[in-house]
């Protein structure tokens, strides 16, 4: 009874830490697919050569989407158009790095990691995207599922009253649509790896005890550890930073700590899942190399540079989440709520699903 109590508060944790940057992911998808022209996102990030990858990567590493944040918002811009490597590109670089935790990681760890981080986490999404694009090559690519839309403004009116209430419920429709996209069509689409992925943390988080990365330590063993624990993980950016500096401090070495910091949320079974659906499986083995020989490389690079120039590493204790805040609470019941709504039989579903259809 104590191992599922235990297993129930975890997954409640990872559903409430992660249902804050999750709505706001599903938001932007929406956003993006209402507001954003296909036709725009295909000539930005839809071409085959570097620049829609680097420019995927630049896009995304500011952004402060986690790991399960970062997936609507990522097939969204696929179904809008953008090419495989740049969605990979998108789905690497977005939750390695932010602005939230660069900020978190100079807190805990100094300026050395602070820049560190940022700059391998470009790197391994151009790393990515490229892979997931040569590996794809010769899959065609498929049409954009949403169509640009179509200007509403293209109509005549003899009264401005009339031109004022058109454009009041235009943006009321606009608003309905985003809703509609966003917590009606999309969720219900990856709720099922949501699920999945959540479940396989929580079950991770319960089972696998913190000493296990302790006692690796350093070199290319410890690194591996850090991979395959890191991989199925659901872990954000910043929850990652006290954890890896705390493992820093408890003996593991810098690069092994990066390791896990770019591994775990580039990567878990939800993210996964959705990039074999939505990119295929060429793409995930694109995407899953780009990211374990980065990170490998990245951090093998790091120990060597600290020996050899003497970096010293500013380390403050790190720290462990407590209580779930009550904002984090209240997100995690509106996205039950709203994954609830999704399966309900049609004729009780609200009616803002009717306009996703349209």
């Amino acid at each position: 009874m104590t191992i599922l109590n235990t297993f129930l508060a975890n997954l409640w944790w990872m559903i409430a830490e992660s249902a804050p940057w999750l709505l706001l992911g599903f938001l932007i998808a929406g956003v993006i697919n209402e507001l954003v022209p296909a036709k725009w996102i295909k000539s930005s990030l839809g071409g085959r050569g570097y620049g829609a990858i680097f420019k995927a990567a630049i896009v995304g590493a500011p952004l402060p989407l986690c790991s399960c944040g970062v997936i609507p918002t990522a097939v969204g811009i696929r179904r809008a158009g953008a090419s495989r490597g740049a969605t990979s590109s998108f789905l690497v670089a977005t939750p390695e790095t932010g602005v939230d935790s660069v900020s978190i990681t100079y807190a805990l760890m100094g300026p050395v990691m602070a820049i560190v981080r940022p700059i391998a986490a470009i790197i391994s999404a151009i790393v990515s995207g490229t892979l997931v694009q040569s590996l794809t090559r010769t899959v065609a690519e498929q049409a954009p599922a949403q169509p640009a839309k179509k200007s509403c403004c293209g109509h005549n009116s003899n009264s401005v009253e009339s031109v004022r209430e058109s454009r009041v419920a235009s943006v009321i429709s606009a608003i309905r649509s985003v809703f509609a996209f966003s917590f009606g069509k999309l969720l219900k689409d990856i709720t099922k790896w949501l699920a999945i992925g959540l479940i396989g943390a929580a079950l991770i988080k319960t089972f696998v005890p913190d000493s296990f990365f302790v006692q690796w330590g350093s070199g290319l063993w410890a690194m591996l550890a850090m991979i395959v624990i890191g991989i199925p993980m659901y872990i954000c950016a910043t929850a990652s930073t006290p954890l890896a500096a705390g493992l820093i401090m408890a003996g593991v070495s810098p690069g092994t700590a990066l390791v896990f910091m770019l591994t775990g949320p580039a990567t878990n079974i939800a993210t996964l899942g959705v990039i074999k659906n939505e990119l295929g499986a060429k793409a995930l083995l694109g995407h899953l190399t780009g990211v374990i020989v980065s990170a490998i490389l990245a951090g093998s690079l790091l120990d060597y540079l600290i020996a050899k120039y003497q970096w010293q590493l500013t380390l403050v204790a790190g720290h462990q989440h407590s209580d779930v805040s009550f904002f984090a609470s209240i997100s995690a019941i509106v996205l039950i709520t709203l994954v609830v709504l999704n399966y309900l039989p049609k004729r009780l579903q609200p009616a803002l699903n009717d306009t996703a259809n349209k």
